[in-house]
């Protein structure tokens, strides 16, 4: 939308230069930063403040990650019909990575022994080792052995004549998956599946959360922290629940000799 917006203002801008109609720019930008620069005298020791450079920008809502519970990760990983597509979504739901880094990973990048894969990082390109889960690669053996000797790269694919799978054709493995259960999940949410666990257990800090998902601002790993909707309902129903049963309780019984009158007479007052 931010793109859009500034290559239409510059098509306007350059028609009105020219001569030609419109005279006034319909995308113009904001009346307090018409005449200058932004930030033309920033100072370098302060941080950068945030501003609507656009009159008609509107703000984008930031998004929740959109994590898979886990019966209906279940029922999508019983309907995977191959030993490929199972090894692939093992992988994916417990490393996180990203589905074009998963697939351009080669045999001489797979270490059982240590329960390690080591790929090239999106972004970065930089070289990264990411371990996964037990399940995961008893997977990727039962579908090494029905590649008959084939060694580069990992994952192929399952009708002849066999190629490198491609980010196109795992979309549509999963598709179909989808299919049959009736639901709409993507390759991502599994990424995101895994981010939510990771964020939510415990033991590793966030920071280490960060490093095996390759986030370049530790803001963006706090993000999986947000509950889930249907977390934070259950959750306040259950309070809910607990204070009803908390005024519901009879008043504990007095203790053994126990005597109000004698203590009124004690303290010189009807208690």
């Amino acid at each position: 939308m931010a793109h859009s917006e500034t290559v239409l203002r510059g098509f306007y801008d350059l028609h009105r230069d020219a001569g030609a109609d419109p005279i006034l720019n319909p995308f113009p930008l904001d009346a307090s930063r018409k005449a200058r620069r932004a930030h033309a005298h920033h100072n370098p020791m302060d941080g950068w403040a945030s501003e609507r450079v656009g009159r008609y920008r509107r703000k984008v809502p930031q998004r929740v990650p959109r994590a898979i519970p886990d019966q209906l990760f279940n029922e999508l990983f019983a309907a995977l019909p191959s030993n490929r597509d199972r090894a692939l979504v093992a992988f994916w739901i417990s490393t996180g990575v990203r589905a074009s880094e998963l697939l351009g990973v080669r045999q001489c990048d797979i270490d059982p022994g240590q329960q390690l894969m080591t790929l090239v990082c999106k972004g970065t390109r930089a070289v990264q080792q990411v371990p996964a889960s037990a399940d995961a690669f008893v997977w990727l053996r039962l579908y090494q052995e029905e590649l008959r000797g084939r060694t580069q790269p990992v994952w192929w694919t399952l009708r002849r004549p066999r190629r490198s799978l491609d980010y196109q054709a795992a979309h549509r493995m999963f598709e179909r998956a989808n299919a049959a259960l009736g639901s709409d999940w993507t390759l991502h949410s599994l990424r995101q599946s895994s981010a939510a666990g990771m964020a939510c257990d415990p033991q590793p800090t966030l920071s280490d959360v960060q490093l095996v998902m390759g986030h370049a601002h530790l803001s963006t790993t706090e993000l999986y922290l947000t509950p889930d909707k249907d977390e934070v309902i259950a959750g306040v129903l259950a309070h809910h629940a607990r204070i009803a049963e908390q005024r519901e309780k009879p008043p504990p019984p007095p203790a053994p000799g126990y005597d109000p009158q004698a203590l009124s007479v004690l303290f010189g007052r009807t208690l």
